[in-house]
């Protein structure tokens, strides 16, 4: 490499000892983490893209510094879904080095690549303390049993109030209101299940019977309403 010619000129002064860097927790062990491929850990982060117009959260199962599983949810522009489904196809197999240098199309992603990486290489990770790390299908686990986001989705005015449309149970299709005109349940399908049961062969409207709730004290309702009409 070039040296300049003030350096050149220096007297030599031997180091102290070289501790190295400081360990980390990673999967039930202290790591001192010199290379990539020292990092291993399974943990989640959301990034934001620069007009704020959506957001996704990142799920990463890194094993000796490779990304072995990903899971990439997002919520905002429509563009986005088809960010992530190119995301999903870049980011296994890949270093979170390499990952963190390659464009991921969507700025939301990129930016939750960029806060994953961070929280990776400090020790960070959900499984810093957990023998062995998660095995590969675990992100996929968050999704739950009809493997589907967690989504909310609520929207209220001033003049006509609150309105639930997704809940963590599923799609709300109804709310219920006390005399008083108040929330006090709501009726939800989900939707998860009931994809599945329909592929499985049974009958649409009996699939869609099997998988609707209720929360709440639905059944006192003085009046229910359609959250998305009424």
């Amino acid at each position: 490499m070039d040296v300049s010619h003030e350096v050149e000129r220096m007297v030599c002064i031997h180091r102290g000892p070289n501790n190295g860097p400081a360990p980390i927790p990673e999967e039930g062990r202290w790591v001192q983490a010199r290379e990539i491929k020292d990092i291993s850990g399974l943990t989640h982060g959301v990034g934001w893209c620069a007009p704020q117009q959506g957001a996704c959260k990142l799920t990463l199962n890194v094993k000796q510094g490779i990304i072995e599983e990903a899971l990439v949810e997002t919520i905002g522009c429509t563009g986005m879904t088809h960010s992530a489904a190119m995301a999903s196809e870049i980011l296994p197999g890949k270093t979170i080095l390499e990952c963190l240098n390659v464009d991921l199309v969507c700025d939301a992603i990129n930016t939750a690549m960029r806060e994953l990486f961070l929280q990776i290489v400090y020790g960070r990770t959900q499984t810093a303390f957990s023998e062995n790390g998660l095995p590969i299908g675990a992100a996929m686990e968050d999704l739950g049993k009809g493997l589907r986001s967690v989504t909310a989705t609520m929207y209220g005015t001033t003049q006509k109030g609150p309105r639930y449309m997704e809940m963590a149970e599923g799609y709300v299709t109804r709310l219920a209101l006390d005399d008083n005109d108040e929330i006090i349940g709501y009726e939800f399908v989900k939707l998860g299940p009931m994809m599945d049961l329909i592929a499985a062969g049974k009958e649409p409207g009996e699939a869609l019977k099997k998988c609707t709730g209720t929360y709440g004290r639905f059944a006192e309702a003085v009046r229910t309403i359609n959250p998305r009409k009424e």
